[in-house]
């Protein structure tokens, strides 16, 4: 249901959300987060049009988080790359069904809106902060992918 856009966007949020005042390149992102260099550096360009993410350029430049993990629901990530597109007339343009949807139509976009949901009351921090033993989407920070410090 998400876009690979989404997913690469996420990784690469995750990814600073570990270090947020320490800038990081395309290249140290992509590396990361296994997403290829050119299509994070537009995926990053989303982010930061979106307000999600800063950069700056030259020596020390790179991207970082525009806001601290705490305060960035994985919803606003979603939002500048894909939005989630809910269903509100008949995707088919059935005149009869018009803003009445079929109950397919209908539990599709109670999913969409469950996700919505989900993603607006869960924050990087959070993402971070969950127990397991399992690394949230890549190695962190400055690690390589496969190992962790």
């Amino acid at each position: 249901m998400l876009s690979q856009t989404v997913e690469y966007a996420l990784r690469a949020a995750t990814y600073l959300a570990t270090s947020p005042d320490e800038p990081r390149t395309v290249d140290q992102i992509a590396e990361a987060t296994l997403v290829p260099v050119a299509y994070l550096a537009k995926v990053m360009q989303a982010l930061v049009r979106g307000g999600v993410v800063k950069s700056r350029r030259g020596v020390g430049g790179g991207f970082t988080l525009a806001r601290p993990p705490g305060d960035l629901p994985l919803l606003e990530i979603v939002k500048a790359v894909d939005p989630i597109q809910r269903i509100t007339t008949c995707p088919l343009g059935l005149a009869s069904h018009g803003t009445n949807l079929c109950p397919l139509h209908r539990r599709l976009d109670n999913a969409l809106a469950a996700m919505e949901e989900a993603f607006s009351t869960t924050t990087l921090a959070e993402v971070l902060a969950e127990p397991s033993s399992s690394v949230p989407l890549c190695a962190f920070p400055g690690g390589r992918p496969g190992k962790t410090r």
